[in-house]
Formats: structure tokens, C-alpha cells, sequence
């Protein structure tokens, strides 16, 4: 049985998670508290906050499937989450860097799962242009899982160089 130290450290990751659970339904409530939907609000010349809602997946993958994909993403995001807690839990108190990318890509993937749950759709409203070109709009739940996916590959680039020393 795992002792308290594990249980301390395996809670913190864990809050780290929750953390980016709470920053995304926050941001996100603001959004639908104070923005039309379509309607940009400019911040920066290259930065608006634009709701808009998402059926699919990442740049909106099957978003005109017909509603299917709601559960179907729904069920992928939370056999993620599970595949992650475990495999966070399992995780060896040095590599801090890899808990913290799956505590970030935990967090955005229960940030998102809770929206299709809740709304059938995930709220989307960070929209980043250049010109006449428009990055598709997303949230704070997606860029917790671009950075935990980002670390996570600076830890397995880490890994790999310290394994040939």
C-alpha cells in the first residue's frame, strides 16, 4: 500500500489537474456570460475572444457528423483521463516534468469532456489571426493539453539524451 509521502505527491499532480479544470469552466463561463456568439472582440491586433462552440475534436474534426460524435469523443476523453490518472499514479517521483504534462493534458481533457457533457459541445473562445488567416478557435482546456503534450515531448527528448550519456 502506497504511504502518505506517495499520496501527498500523487494529490498535488492531481490538483494541478483540477486547477486546469477550474481555470477552463471559469474562462469559459465568462465567455458565455459575456460574449455573443460569433460576434469577435479585438484584444490585440492579432488576438480576438470569439465564442464559438465545438461538436467535434481538435480544428473541429467531424463537428458536422450529426451528433454521434458528442458520445463518441465524450468516451475517448474519459478512457483517456483514466489511461492518464494511472499512469500518473504509476509514475517515479523523479520524473516531475512528464507528471506535469499529463497533470496539464489531465486537467484539458476533463475541462472539455465536462463541456460536451454539460452542453453538448465544447466552448471555444481564444481566436488568433494573422491578415486574412484565422487559427481555429479554442480554450483554455486546449492549451493545457498543447503545453502537457509539449512537455511531455521535451521530457522524452530529455530522456533519450540522458540515456545515451
Amino acid at each position: 500500500m502506497p504511504d502518505r509521502h506517495t499520496f501527498l505527491w500523487l494529490g498535488g499532480w492531481f490538483a494541478l489537474a483540477l486547477l486546469v479544470v477550474g481555470i477552463d469552466q471559469w474562462t469559459k463561463a465568462l465567455a458565455l456570460a459575456h460574449l455573443d456568439y460569433g460576434r469577435p472582440v479585438a484584444l490585440l491586433p492579432v488576438l480576438n475572444l470569439t465564442l464559438q462552440y465545438n461538436e467535434g475534436a481538435a480544428f473541429s474534426f467531424l463537428s458536422d457528423a450529426g451528433g454521434w460524435q458528442r458520445w463518441f469523443f465524450s468516451a475517448v476523453a474519459l478512457v483517456a483521463s483514466v489511461v492518464i490518472a494511472v499512469w500518473l499514479a504509476r509514475l517515479n517521483r523523479d520524473d516531475k516534468l512528464l507528471a506535469t504534462s499529463l497533470s496539464l493534458i489531465l486537467g484539458g481533457a476533463i475541462g472539455n469532456l465536462w463541456d460536451r457533457l454539460q452542453y453538448g459541445h465544447v466552448v471555444d473562445f481564444i481566436s488568433v489571426h494573422y491578415q486574412g488567416w484565422y487559427f481555429p478557435t479554442f480554450n483554455a482546456a486546449d492549451s493545457a493539453v498543447t503545453v502537457g503534450a509539449a512537455l511531455m515531448i521535451l521530457d522524452a527528448i530529455l530522456q533519450s539524451r540522458a540515456a545515451k550519456e
